[in-house]
């Protein structure tokens, strides 16, 4: 065991069970020196600490990044991989040619605090200190600084579903432009499917079948979201108008194989046998339009209104639905199905995977839409029971773009039936 200098910085040279270990402590400190030799070399006897996440150390941040993520794509799905990709950027441009080892944690606080200043949310950073982290993991320095950083908080709320008027404007939004299209329908799959972004991304014209209404998930996020979807009309309506596109795209004859939303679709000539990589652009920019109060032209946001007649001041107009993600759809499709009075069996059937967390607060809504239908009841005619237009049959409306699902019969019905009786009394 020993130290020594090298310039200003301490360095350490010591060897357990005949293995050498020999790297730089980081510090100028004498004192600073001998604490983290000492817990060096605690972690060489618990076998925590290694000749090839020594080398490993010795990297610039960048090469071991790239060695890490090359390593990684064995293990995790193309997407999930090109995640990875994406989130690695901003740690590349940080850490650039920073050697691995010198990666301390007042370097990666500092970063924290860089990105929260750019406003970035606290699910992303978590995200790339993840990466980070594994990356000193193998190099088997998190263990010396992970007390240091802390996970920083995210949101626990389960999605968001989306008001009545909400619902209209996005679907109203997404089909007044072409390039908004595939965006269009694929909001109009998943608010009457539930299905992820990830599930329509996978959908093969094999997994359709419209003489029996239905389509089958084979691709999704989990084992248990394989599933069989019946198709309602509008889900029917979407279907049919991406299998007319498909024809025009690359004829009558479509292949079972071929992916219902193409690669590169609006970007050059599709690829119907390779899987759409995302509409990410296109959503983004139709949850951000705003509308001019003056003219009503929609628009991208600015400080004034894009008219050349009207330049009206818009600086301050915000979409309500701004911040809407994606996935938000499924979750607003599940609260419907919720408020339709299905069991928990049956959105499961129709969803796939939902967590008990999910499964309890979908429970509150259902309680909800009850206590509503009966504060409905106490607030008619005073004096007695009217029944000459309660036992009257109404008609049943339908409501747009929803699923729809009736378990044990309606309940409605047997409100009316309850009615009848007390009045035969």
């Amino acid at each position: 065991m020993a130290l020594f200098r090298r310039g200003s910085w301490w360095h350490t040279d010591f060897s357990v069970n005949g293995q050498r270990f020999r790297q730089s402590l980081d510090t100028k400190d004498w004192r600073e020196a001998r604490k983290r030799e000492k817990e060096l070399i605690a972690q060489a006897q618990a076998g925590k600490l290694s000749a090839a996440g020594q080398s490993f150390a010795r990297l610039a941040f960048t090469e071991a990044l790239e060695r890490y993520l090359e390593d990684r794509a064995a293990h995790v799905v193309p997407s999930s991989h090109r995640s990875e990709s994406d989130h690695a950027k901003p740690l590349r441009e940080a850490f650039a040619a920073t050697s691995v080892a010198r990666i301390s944690a007042e370097s990666i606080l500092a970063y924290i605090r860089e990105r929260k200043g750019k406003a970035i949310s606290n699910v992303t950073i978590n995200m790339e200190i993840g990466i980070l982290r594994r990356v000193l993991k193998r190099a088997k320095r998190w263990s010396l600084i992970a007390d240091e950083i802390p996970r920083l908080p995210e949101r626990r709320d389960i999605g968001r579903a989306l008001a009545p008027d909400e619902k209209l404007r996005l679907l109203r939004i997404a089909a007044s432009r072409p390039e908004w299209g595939t965006a269009y329908l694929a909001s109009v799959l998943a608010l009457n499917t539930t299905m992820r972004g990830c599930e329509l991304k996978g959908l093969r014209w094999g997994d359709v079948d419209l003489m029996a209404l239905k389509l089958t998930v084979r691709r999704s996020k989990t084992a248990a979201g394989d599933r069989v979807i019946p198709l309602n009309v509008d889900a029917l309506s979407a279907i049919r108008r991406l299998r007319e596109r498909a024809k025009v795209q690359f004829g009558d004859s479509l292949s079972p194989d071929w992916y219902v939303l193409p690669h590169a679709e609006g970007f050059g000539k599709p690829d119907p046998t390779r899987p759409m990589h995302d509409w990410r652009s296109a959503w983004r920019s139709l949850t951000r339009a705003v509308e001019c109060p003056q003219c009503g032209q929609l628009q991208t946001p600015a400080k004034t209104c894009v008219g050349a007649e009207c330049k009206a001041d818009i600086s301050k107009l915000r979409s309500p639905l701004h911040g809407l993600r994606f996935h938000d759809l499924r979750h607003h499709a599940v609260t419907e199905l919720a408020e339709s009075q299905a069991s928990d069996q049956t959105i499961m059937a129709i969803a796939g995977h939902v967590s008990p967390r999910m499964l309890a607060h979908y429970s509150h809504v259902r309680l909800d839409a009850k206590r509503k239908a009966l504060d409905a009841l106490s607030r008619g005619p005073r004096g007695g029971y009217g029944t000459k237009n309660v036992t009257k049959p109404q008609p049943e409306r339908v409501p747009l773009s929803q699923v729809i699902e009736k378990n044990g019969g309606d309940d409605e019905t047997r409100t009316r039936d309850l009615c009848r009786d007390r009045a035969a009394f």
